[in-house]
């Protein structure tokens, strides 16, 4: 799964980039033609309970992608007052599977301000205008072609299905809703699902502040955006993230104490993200290997065998299962929540919860 990280420019893109990846980007230089991409570690307080109990010989955690560089909006006009967004920039946006939205909400005396003042709403509310525009140019080409077929009595009803809902959010569209927002039936989205919709796809905010205003909240105004859009808000200083993400552990620990944070933002925001785009973790644990999976919520017991290997889905007899915290009651011991009548027999159809303990009773 690949999150991309956006923004207008000098926002503070790449600076989040090396706070969630730990890499050291250089923030002065930037190659249109570079794409960074970094693959994090998603915290789980479960799965680092279950190394340390397990004490495997293996520790794999979920994972998850970000990406940053590459086609971005560019700052043009006099003085860089103006943003142009390329045609490359949202093709760029299409082939990710969510996005992280940074606003900017700090003041800077070496990054200039915005002409018209900083406000992280205005931002907000410029990029996901442009996404929805985006969105419209692609709907308006595809209802010309369709539109063409059924004057010429050639649509056929796959086709009439998705000329239907087309118009529909193409209404919806211009009333400046994004696409995640309209309601879609399970029909609809199999018409819709080759489009890629860059105002269709899971959006996180971040308000990247000062590091004087670390621990407040997100500027009002935007949080009020937030909400009536139902995004995720996460405010951070995106310099103080990334300073302390190249910190060693105890000194980055002692660093946060200091500040009386109990956790670097950067962890919240790459939960969030693992959330947006609809994934859980189960475990399965062991002397050899504890190993946090990755799965789609609503997958089932015979999905997740899959997910580990297709010779356990193919000969699925049984998935045992014992809830996250059950194993963290039986002190992390699979054998003394088992005794402890904790574990369940489970058949193909159960749907696996996140954070469930699993292991796939299977035979080829």
């Amino acid at each position: 799964m690949k999150v991309g990280i956006i923004g207008l420019p000098q926002t503070g893109k790449t600076s989040l980039y090396n706070a969630l990846t730990r890499s050291n980007v250089n923030l002065s230089q930037f190659d249109p033609k570079q794409i960074h991409v970094g693959v994090v570690a998603v915290p789980d307080p479960r799965f680092d309970y279950a190394v340390e109990k397990c004490l495997p010989k293996k520790a794999t955690p979920a994972t998850i992608e970000f990406t940053e560089g590459g086609p971005r909006i560019e700052a043009g006009g006099p003085a860089g007052r103006t943003t142009k967004f390329g045609t490359d920039f949202f093709a760029h946006v299409r082939l990710m599977d969510a996005l992280v939205l940074v606003v900017r909400a700090f003041e800077d005396e070496r990054v200039p301000p915005p002409e018209n003042g900083i406000n992280p709403l205005r931002e907000a509310q410029q990029v996901q205008e442009e996404l929805i525009f985006a969105d419209l140019m692609v709907i308006e080409g595809r209802l010309e072609r369709l539109e063409k077929a059924r004057q010429q009595k050639r649509q056929n009803p796959a086709e009439a299905v998705e000329y239907d809902v087309l118009q529909r959010l193409k209404a919806h569209l211009e009333t400046m809703q994004p696409v995640r927002t309209f309601p879609l039936t399970p029909e609809e989205e199999r018409a819709l699902r080759s489009y890629a919709f860059v105002s269709g796809k899971p959006l996180l905010l971040v308000a990247n502040i000062s590091e004087n205003q670390v621990g407040q909240a997100a500027p009002e105004p935007l949080a009020r955006f937030a909400a009536q859009q139902n995004l995720p808000l996460i405010p951070l200083c995106a310099r103080t993230e990334m300073e302390v993400a190249q910190m060693a552990p105890q000194e980055e620990q002692e660093f946060l104490q200091a500040l009386g944070i109990a956790e670097p933002a950067r962890n919240r925001l790459i939960r969030a993200a693992y959330e947006a785009l609809g994934l859980i973790s189960f475990f399965t644990v062991g002397e050899d290997e504890v190993r946090a999976w990755t799965i789609p919520q609503g997958t089932t017991a015979v999905g997740a065998a899959e997910k580990i290997h297709s010779d356990l889905a193919r000969g699925f007899i049984r998935a045992e299962v014992i809830a996250f915290d059950d194993f963290q009651a039986a002190g992390g011991c699979w054998e003394e929540a088992k005794a402890a009548g904790k574990m369940r027999l489970e058949g193909k159809e159960y749907v696996v919860k996140d954070g469930d303990i699993v292991h796939i009773r299977f035979k080829v």
